[in-house]
């Protein structure tokens, strides 16, 4: 056992497990992460993509929560701060730019929900809190991405709101290998748990919601 490994054992390695209402949150799952041409295209983020469309249709089949999240910001970007002043092509997220639209391949329907997000937790600045706990949330099965940034934000401030956060590992993507294994790493010790997709479906199969 490497010296990490150890140091993590019986400490970082405990699980929370399902609840008894989850919701299938969706984060960023748009073309401009999906599109060759696009400066934000991340590969990897295609296949995780094709990995959610079973999820997703099963989360819907069983009346499950829906909720999509969406980077959209001010035509003169003016509210998304100094996000947009680190990360200058987030001023093209913008009302109309094709890039900012949700992929097809998991087009949201009437009965899910759109967040519109300016910064990388889902939480931060929106209704998401509201909504959840409105329909009596503990479990958030969390998908999209990218692992080292809005799935990781979302995962710690999903925590800290009181949710179970669980994270399909097919189910989210980076731009590079290392992040991406190394906050899943993070997320799995601290923040949530880091399950197979067919543990979430296998989940999902037996959710039955009042």
């Amino acid at each position: 056992m490497s010296d990490l490994a150890h140091n993590y054992a019986g400490v970082f390695d405990g699980r929370l497990g399902f609840g008894r209402t989850p919701a299938l949150l969706v984060v960023d799952f748009i073309n401009a992460y999906v599109d060759e041409g696009s400066p934000l295209y991340a590969p990897d983020v295609r296949e995780a993509v094709q990995q959610t469309v079973d999820v997703l249709a099963l989360a819907r089949e069983k009346g499950v929560l829906v909720v999509f999240t969406q980077v959209l910001y001010n035509a003169n970007t003016r509210d998304g701060g100094l996000f947009v002043q680190k990360i200058p092509v987030l001023q093209r997220m913008v009302a109309g730019e094709p890039l900012a639209e949700i992929v097809p391949t998991l087009a949201p329907t009437p009965n899910d929900v759109i967040v519109t997000k300016q910064y990388a937790s889902a939480f931060f600045g929106t209704s998401l809190v509201s909504l959840l706990t409105s329909h009596h949330v503990d479990t958030l099965l969390l998908t999209g991405c990218s692992t080292s940034g809005c799935i990781r934000a979302t995962a710690v401030d999903g925590m800290q709101y009181g949710f179970r956060v669980v994270v399909p590992r097919e189910c989210v993507a980076d731009r590079h290998h290392a992040p991406h294994e190394a906050n899943l790493f993070d997320i799995n010790a601290k923040y949530g748990d880091v399950v197979s997709r067919q543990e979430v479906l296998d989940y999902l199969a037996r959710v039955e919601l009042t």
